[in-house]
């Protein structure tokens, strides 16, 4: 087998034409793997980028990004080729939670800017035919907000405590909680409230942080209450709203306890496995926690459904739903619910081919079910980054994170050739992909985080026992140079969360021009993916490539990752994208390539 460089137009000099005498690989009789239902709407392929705005980039060096900062970096984004940008809360609030903690759904905080940046930031980003989705944070508001300043001011069983999940107390004098819920961020989810004459009073449920009480979903002012929210942001022109907790804004009547078990996410999700699906609808079926994934969920989002529905243009909902199996995640997307729902088994996964396999085949077969695309992702800010979860060599639950005295820390060597070799194997699949700010610069978790500077609530609730999530979330490098690598402007000399001494070959500008840099394998992918329109195509299975591999078809382009330590023979084509550079015509471990082939 031979190479020969013969770039296609517009393609790095990496691709290349390979030639072999073993012939075509033969195509699966297996059934492909379908996407049904689809239309032309443009979130059914979409890769959408998550910008958290604290960690984007600042625009007035107080070490903080926000929405003029964000307007400033858009042509970059641009540059790489995404479709839509996805903002992570930049509303009102106390910022205990980084703004999931909101105090006023209808403003701007102070720290990111104005309601008129945003409008800026909206009309830069759709100039650039760039779709804008917005955080919502629905399950929980601030204890700042006026809602639950007015609960706490009235009387138990007030229309202001209805609008929240206020209760009695247990045991002698009501001193025990409600139920034996615990936080997401560790500890009790109750905290008791003090009444104005100083005695102990009711008990309000936080399935997060203290400060972020759970709204009552039962309760029909508050649903109108952001329907109209939802008006709100759909009136200024955004495109849709990616909702938080998507899967816990019911809770099941009684508030009945319950206790996890030891292999469940914070979040809901369990561990990924080879076990058999089971239908959502059976009888066998694991029952929820009774606050995740109630049946109630879904009423609601039917009117939002039809709110959104009232407006011109595509306008989309999200949904960060940890729910498995996957046939109960498609009920988030049914045709007059949500138009998406983020796939956090694919998430989950582990490096391994079998797995992956399977969670991608269950993932397209049960959204077609229901006529919606599989999303795709790799990383958030709530979970370690790719580039080094993919090479840990230990047990990481949801929402621990990582830090200096954790188990199996990653090989950053490994871990950013796994990420590369991921990122275009998820980047070649049929629907449509998330991609976090960073990850297209090959950013790994920041492990060394000083202790004094952690900031996520549950390193201070688990008493330092869970690191959490502020190593996938410190500001992103720009420019080589300390001290804030262009996160800030000229002068500026702090970031919100410090950043790492080594990563000036991070940085955008230091990567941009570098055929071989993480940036340039990612404009290369996205660019392949829009003209061979990956993301509305077909997969279907090729066989003989051993159970290290996976290796399938997606339109006119082969795609063939290697997940295991032998090389791989590569078939007859060109080479549209390669995750490493091939020094042979053979596929090395922890690489994937795109091939045109020849017919």
């Amino acid at each position: 087998m031979t190479i020969a460089n013969t770039p296609e137009s517009g393609a790095p000099a990496s691709d290349a034409v390979l030639e072999s005498t073993t012939g075509d690989p033969a195509v699966s009789t297996e059934p492909a793997a379908t996407l049904v239902g689809t239309g032309g709407e443009w979130w059914r392929s979409a890769v959408i980028y998550q910008i958290y705005p604290r960690s984007f980039s600042d625009s007035d060096g107080d070490g903080i990004g926000d929405l003029p900062g964000i307007t400033r970096r858009l042509p970059a984004l641009g540059e790489l080729g995404i479709d839509a940008i996805w903002l992570s809360p930049f509303m009102t609030s106390p910022q205990h939670d980084a703004g999931y903690d909101v105090a006023d759904y209808c403003d701007v905080d102070p720290l990111f800017g104005t309601l008129g940046d945003f409008d800026d930031l909206l009309a830069a980003a759709h100039g650039l035919g760039i779709k804008v989705i917005v955080d919502l944070v629905p399950n929980h508001t601030s204890w700042d907000h006026r809602w639950f300043r007015e609960a706490l001011a009235a009387a138990p069983g007030s229309p202001e405590r209805a609008r929240y999940l206020f209760r009695d107390g247990t045991g002698p004098n009501g001193d025990l909680p409600p139920n034996n819920w615990q936080s997401v961020f560790g500890g009790p989810a109750w905290e008791r409230t003090t009444n104005p004459d100083g005695t102990p009073g009711q008990w309000y449920l936080h399935l997060f942080d203290r400060s972020q009480p759970d709204l009552d979903w039962e309760n029909p002012w508050v649903r109108a209450q952001f329907e109209d929210i939802l008006r709100f942001w759909l009136d200024r022109g955004v495109d849709g709203f990616r909702v938080d907790v998507a899967h816990g804004m019911v809770k099941a009547h009684g508030l009945p306890d319950y206790t996890p078990p030891a292999d469940a996410g914070s979040m809901g999700g369990g561990v990924v496995g080879l076990e058999p699906e089971i239908d959502a609808n059976a009888a066998l079926d694991p029952p929820s926690p009774p606050y995740w994934a109630q049946e109630g969920v879904h009423e609601i989002f039917r009117a939002w459904h039809s709110v959104l529905s009232e407006y011109e243009g595509d306008r989309v909902l999200c949904a960060e739903a940890w729910v498995e199996p996957l046939t109960k995640l498609a009920l988030w997307v049914r045709p007059d619910e949500m138009q998406q729902a983020f796939n956090f088994t694919y998430l989950s996964a582990g490096w391994d081919a079998a797995e992956l396999r399977l969670v991608i085949d269950r993932s397209i077969a049960a959204f077609a079910t229901v006529g919606a695309p599989s999303t795709w992702v790799l990383s958030n800010h709530d979970v370690v980054r790719h580039a080094s979860r993919l090479a840990l060599t230990a047990e990481n639950p949801q929402g621990h994170g990582i830090g200096p005295d954790s188990p199996g820390l990653p090989d950053p060597v490994v871990g950013l050739r796994r990420a590369r070799a991921a990122s275009s194997l998820m980047l070649a699949l049929p629907g449509s992909a998330y991609v976090y700010q960073g990850e297209e610069l090959g950013l790994p978790e920041v492990i060394d985080l000083p202790d004094e500077a952690r900031q996520d609530p549950t390193w201070f609730r688990t008493d330092h026992e869970r690191y959490g999530r502020d190593g996938c979330r410190v500001p992103i490098p720009w420019e080589p140079g300390e001290p804030t690598y262009g996160f800030g402007p000229d002068g500026s000399t702090a970031s919100w969360l410090p950043q790492p001494r080594d990563w000036d070959g991070y940085a955008r500008a230091s990567q941009e021009g570098d055929p071989e840099s993480t940036l340039s394998l990612y404009k290369l992918a996205l660019a392949l993916r829009s003209s061979h329109a990956l993301g509305t195509r077909e997969l279907a299975w090729l066989p003989g490539y051993g159970d290290d591999v996976l290796a399938f078809t997606n339109g006119d382009v082969t795609v063939i990752a290697n997940l295991g330590a032998a090389p791989v023979e590569l078939p007859v084509g060109d080479l549209l994208l390669s995750s490493e550079p091939l020094t042979e015509a053979a596929l090395p471990t922890d690489t994937t390539v795109w091939i045109r082939t020849t017919l």
